[in-house]
């Protein structure tokens, strides 16, 4: 069976000035960002839809990537996959004191260890100093800034959100939440009615911004809820389509209270208790 270092040594063979793959040659870090990220949905993908006889690979997808990024690194004499694993097996070993309280990957497991309030309490002191270990200007850092730009909007929203309600920027519970959706969607209604195209995306993004809030406050990851939205979506709709071709009607015939009708039976099919 192969290992770790042979897909090193593979990467390396692919990136090779002479012998090497032409496209490998011509990729750099940006241009495979979004191979990287689509392989992450892979496997989010995979997981979700219980496929776990493929998900070995939609991980090794997902390994390759950072095999990718730390041999063009190493070309470039920056640095190497080996600082890639000890600068994560450092980083646990601080951010997990309650398992590894002497901080030694190897040290003995039955040392006292931190109670849950403690663990939460330390691992947000630890953060901070992670966060103000990378800042040049530690007078100018906010909580914010290590929080992802490239992360998809619900997810980066939801993680601004519990980022300042570290500090009590927040509300209490999830009622007052609902009261800012529903002000939210006037203000929609309101920019809808002036038909004010830039004031209409404005409050759209404000009322899903609230919406993460409120999916927040519910224990609800918005990114995995919308996702799971998209997928019963897609299941209904297909039962549409499916319905339509078994009667022989095409879809662009039909008006909207027939394909409503049949979203109505999609809905009762997927209730219904399943034999067998």
């Amino acid at each position: 069976m192969y290992q770790l270092n042979d897909l090193l040594h593979l990467m390396a063979r692919l990136r090779d000035p002479k012998h090497g793959c032409p496209w490998d040659l011509q990729q750099d870090y940006a241009s495979i960002v979004p191979h990287t990220l689509e392989e992450a949905y892979e496997v989010a993908d995979a997981i979700e839809s219980g496929d776990f006889d493929h998900l070995p690979g939609e991980l090794g997808d997902l390994l390759f990537q950072v095999v990718y990024y730390s041999q063009l690194a190493k070309e470039e004499g920056r640095f190497e996959f080996d600082a890639v694993v000890d600068g994560i097996t450092r980083k646990l070993l601080r951010r997990h004191p309650h398992v590894f309280p002497d901080g030694d990957l190897y040290g003995s497991p039955e040392l006292p260890r931190l109670d849950e309030a403690a663990i939460k309490q330390r691992w947000e002191e630890i953060k901070a100093e992670e966060r103000a270990e990378r800042s040049a200007t530690p007078t100018q850092l906010s909580l914010l800034d290590d929080v992802p730009i490239a992360l998809p909007a619900l997810s980066r929203a939801a993680k601004l959100q519990k980022r300042t309600a570290q500090v009590g920027f927040d509300w209490p519970d999830a009622l007052p939440v609902v009261d800012k959706v529903r002000e939210e969607l006037d203000e929609v209604l309101e920019a809808m009615s002036e038909n004010d195209p830039e004031a209409i995306a404005e409050e759209v993004g404000d009322l899903l911004f609230v919406a993460v809030n409120l999916a927040r406050h519910l224990k609800v990851d918005p990114e995995n809820a919308l996702r799971v939205a998209n997928r019963k979506f897609e299941r209904r709709f297909r039962f549409i389509e499916q319905a339509l071709r078994e009667s022989g009607r095409p879809i662009e015939n039909c008006d909207l209270e027939t394909l409503d009708a049949l979203w109505g039976e999609a809905k009762k099919a997927e209730r219904a208790p399943s034999c067998g």
